[in-house]
């Protein structure tokens, strides 16, 4: 029998926890609202403790938090949220209250990498070795999967807040990272398009002035993770990209970028594939956990 996991997406509005052993094989699920930190993860323990009671023992379970978060094991504030905005947040040391309460071991990384970490075992990365996941939602946020393992350095990386091109006469916002104004996070975010445009990005009709903007943005960031890290495929989730019509604009505006630069077919004739959603859809932060968990296992 396949040992039972648990995963936490750990995100800013919700926790949502589940028990399982991939995504055909999930037995309890729940949504939490992300209140203050120790209700917050009391709740996620009182539904562990019930999963427990009712499918078995856990052999390990996995976080994909919201960030930043201190994913250094020599660290002293080690699995830990940081430095984030999240009022009441900064400082806090899930996989400390976690193992402690569960008597559990955690693994634990952030809701990006655990994302991209679901969709190459068991999505839309299956078969490649490397592999990149951007959220575009409230927030912008990136992940990548190389060789079966996801990228860490100095830090986890920060995708949302690299330097784009900010053509002021073309778009005076000024940006909403409260850090770095109009970095991509500041610039192209769900919430940058409803302060720019007064509204959220589902309410704009599909032919509106937002969209090409948005595309400008974001397929200049595709080309410099492109140039950079090479990936073998680019998937685009989060709320931003659920209007579908932003994808054709994404692909053209990164291939005009480009230049034409790379004689590759990812980048030609299979552009489609190469820029895509995630094949867990929303699901992909939920078994990126479980499959943590299962890494953190074997």
């Amino acid at each position: 029998m396949s040992p039972l996991y648990g995963a936490v997406e750990a995100g800013g509005t919700k926790f949502n926890c589940a028990v399982g052993t991939g995504p055909a094989d999930l037995r309890a699920q729940i949504r939490i609202d992300t209140d203050d930190p120790e209700s917050t993860l009391e709740k996620t323990c009182t539904f562990f403790r019930a999963a427990i009671t009712q499918h078995g023992p856990l052999a390990t379970v996995g976080v994909g938090s919201f960030g930043p978060i201190d994913l250094d094991r020599t660290s002293p504030t080690y699995g830990s949220i940081t430095s984030t905005p999240k009022p009441g947040w900064a400082n806090t040391d899930i996989v400390g209250f976690l193992s402690q309460s569960l008597d559990l071991p955690v693994a634990f990384d952030t809701d990006v990498n655990t994302a991209a970490l679901g969709e190459a075992r068991w999505g839309a990365g299956v078969g490649l070795h490397s592999l990149l996941y951007l959220t575009i939602g409230t927030g912008i946020g990136g992940g990548a999967v190389a060789d079966g393992g996801v990228v860490h350095g100095l830090m986890h990386p920060e995708m949302g807040h690299i330097p784009v091109p900010h053509d002021r006469d073309r778009d005076p916002y000024e940006g909403c990272c409260p850090y770095h104004g109009d970095c991509l996070e500041g610039l192209a975010s769900g919430t940058a398009l409803r302060d720019r445009w007064g509204t959220a990005a589902h309410s704009l009709p599909a032919d509106h002035e937002a969209w090409p903007l948005e595309a400008t943005y974001l397929g200049g960031a595709l080309a410099t993770f492109i140039l950079t890290l090479s990936p073998q495929r680019i998937l685009l989730g989060g709320g931003v990209m659920e209007q579908q019509h932003l994808f054709p604009r994404v692909r053209n505006e990164t291939a005009r970028v480009l230049q034409d630069y790379l004689k590759l077919p990812e980048l030609h004739e299979d552009l489609d594939a190469f820029i895509a959603p995630p094949g867990l859809g929303s699901r992909a932060g939920i078994c990126g956990a479980l499959a943590l968990a299962e890494n953190a296992g074997t």
